[in-house]
């Protein structure tokens, strides 16, 4: 068996991150297979809802790994609010070579590079891979997808999320790849109040989109409504050029925000505070630094919570990671690094996070809907995942099924795509197909 063809050709993705498709994680070298269930952020509610509902179909998803990438042991890893409500205690034997290991309540701790550090004790050199310290790491979902496809050939063509925050039920659902976030909220009756708009992802970390054009992708972990007015909400709207211009100009040079960045205190070269005060020269001045940007993991604590002069580091980092990426350039250490002795006392408790972001008053735990199948309409998006866009298969006109291949996976990093339901398509202009189901 090869898995990783099989990954590849199922269409995996990392579930709840940036969509690098998983099968290119699989490496020789590793020692121990890490999965990722510690949604670090507030609201989201998905792994556990998973972890609950369909535990065996997660743990063999991972044995399946453990057993074709010859990894000795693997670490299931989740908060301690998480394994109290699944009532698994701390190193429980979850199946063989699977263990369960709990991590604290704490903000960011789904950041990988923080994640690995807590689970296993290792630090990744900075801008290096996981695997150059002997660690795979997946999401829980990804492992239930790849338990899907073995035992029932099922491609990804379904996304487990959270739907939350300013609504009068948080509810947990799974519904097809591409569906309408429109419809999904019209069947559940969920109204975007005034002044309130909608997240792709966690209030830190997700991207304002419009419900009215928006659909569920392969990465879609939670979708969350929330006031404007909020902090969580305020940092959306910042505008980086005008943030880097009033950086040069307000910032007190205090290092607050360095002495809070969760990579720094991992010992990263990475020292928002300087970025900050050199602003727009900074690149001329100490290229290296700016480099740097690139081991960000996007938290947002030093904008919303370490800054006590209104600027945001993170839009300031996010310009110059824009630019970097532009260029093709990234920082890649060498060196070991170490973390600072102070970290354990800086590290952010969950609920003051919360309380920070100001949508702790919103935190409750979903109702499970189940699967819903019944849409009538999809939008399959070329581009769910790291890597060049899938290549489409299918014209204008074509009736499909379920589970039809539309979309091969082009040359590359890439992967295939499959229809989430049955009906006629449409292509758009090479950015995504739709299908919609035909009245008899």
């Amino acid at each position: 068996m090869d898995l990783k063809a099989i990954m590849k050709e199922a269409g995996i993705v990392g579930a709840g991150g940036a969509g690098f498709p998983s099968y290119a994680k699989l490496a020789d070298g590793a020692d121990v297979l890490v999965i990722n269930g510690a949604e670090c952020e507030p609201l989201l509610y998905t792994d556990y809802i998973l972890l609950k509902k369909e535990m065996p179909m997660v743990l063999a998803g991972i044995k399946v790994v453990l057993e074709y990438a010859k990894i000795p042991s693997a670490l299931l890893c989740v908060k301690e609010h998480t394994a109290k409500r699944l009532k698994i205690a701390d190193g429980a034997r979850l199946a063989e070579n699977i263990r369960l290991k709990t991590l604290p309540n704490v903000y960011p701790m789904g950041d990988e590079i923080s994640l690995i550090y807590e689970a296993t004790g290792r630090i990744v050199r900075p801008g290096n891979l996981p695997i150059s310290a002997g660690v795979i790491v997946y999401n829980v979902e990804t492992m239930y997808d790849v338990a899907k496809m073995l035992k029932f050939s099922e491609t990804v063509t379904m996304k487990w999320l959270t739907i939350a925050g300013n609504v009068p039920e948080a509810i947990a659902v799974r519904v097809p790849v591409g569906t309408p976030v429109a419809d999904l909220f019209e069947k559940y009756s969920i109204v975007v109040p005034e002044d309130n708009s909608v997240l792709d992802g966690g209030p830190s970390m997700g991207k304002v989109i419009d419900p009215e054009t928006a659909v569920v992708t392969k990465t879609t972990k939670s979708l969350l409504i929330l006031p404007n007015n909020t902090a969580a909400m305020e940092s959306k709207f910042l505008d980086g050029a005008k943030s880097i211009a009033r950086a040069e100009t307000a910032c007190c040079q205090c290092t607050r925000c360095t002495d809070m960045c969760p990579r720094a205190l991992l010992g990263y070269p990475l020292e928002p505070h300087k970025m900050v005060g050199t602003a727009k020269g900074a690149v001329s001045v100490m290229p290296e630094m700016v480099l740097s940007a690139t081991l960000c993991c996007g938290c947002g604590i030093c904008e919303t919570l370490a800054c006590s002069q209104g600027i945001s580091p993170k839009a300031v980092i996010n310009e110059y990671k824009a630019l970097l990426a532009k260029n093709k350039m990234r920082y890649v250490g060498k060196e070991d690094v170490y973390p600072e002795k102070e970290r354990d006392y800086r590290m952010i408790p969950s609920e003051r996070w919360a309380s920070v972001l100001g949508v702790q008053k919103f935190d409750k735990l979903p109702k499970f809907i189940g699967e819903d199948k019944n849409y009538t309409r999809v939008e399959i998006y070329l581009r769910q995942h790291i890597g060049a866009p899938s290549v489409a298969i299918v014209n204008d006109g074509d009736m499909v099924e379920k589970g039809d291949k539309i979309a091969e996976a082009a040359e590359g990093l890439s992967l295939p795509q499959y229809a989430s339901i049955s009906g006629v398509v449409t292509l758009y202009e090479g950015e995504k197909i739709i299908i919609e189901k035909k009245n008899d």
